[in-house]
């Protein structure tokens, strides 16, 4: 990026994770932004709002940016290590950088995406990690169905 503090724009997708615990969900967020650090869209896991699976933080970040030519100049910044599924639509889309609040509670398909050739930048957020290592403790169902196990 260019002229952009990561963690600056980390502070939007937290937001959206804390919209997202605050309305009973998964406290995970995420946002696409240009290489410029312009705004495209922003998410918020919505699983358990919408009844969704398949309405990930990235997912609804991406949906929320709406359609482009191409994706090789955006930045995905996600509160945490994107899971198999976002991994997949990082890899599809050819998003060239992903930007990870924290990978201490969940480490998802971030080092694939670099072995790919993906930039991947994990901040250790110490934000990030308390808001999942609490909702973990405090709602291990959801966290488990979540995730797949």
């Amino acid at each position: 990026m260019t002229g952009f503090d990561p963690g600056d724009l980390l502070a939007v997708a937290r937001e959206e994770a804390l919209i997202g615990k605050a309305e009973g969900g998964i406290p995970i967020g995420a946002a696409l932004f240009t290489i410029d650090g312009e705004l495209l869209g922003r998410g918020r896991n919505r699983r358990v709002q919408d009844g969704d699976p398949s309405m990930h933080a990235e997912t609804a970040a991406f949906r929320d940016a709406g359609r482009r030519r191409h994706y090789r100049d955006t930045v995905m910044v996600t509160t945490l290590s994107p899971c198999w599924y976002c991994s997949g639509l990082v890899r599809q889309f050819a998003i060239p950088h992903v930007v990870i609040g924290e990978a201490r509670t969940f480490s998802g398909g971030h080092d694939w995406l670099a072995g790919h050739g993906t930039r991947i930048t994990i901040l250790d957020d110490p934000a990030c990690v308390e808001a999942m290592t609490e909702f973990i403790a405090e709602r291990p169902d959801l966290w488990f169905e979540d995730i797949g196990q």
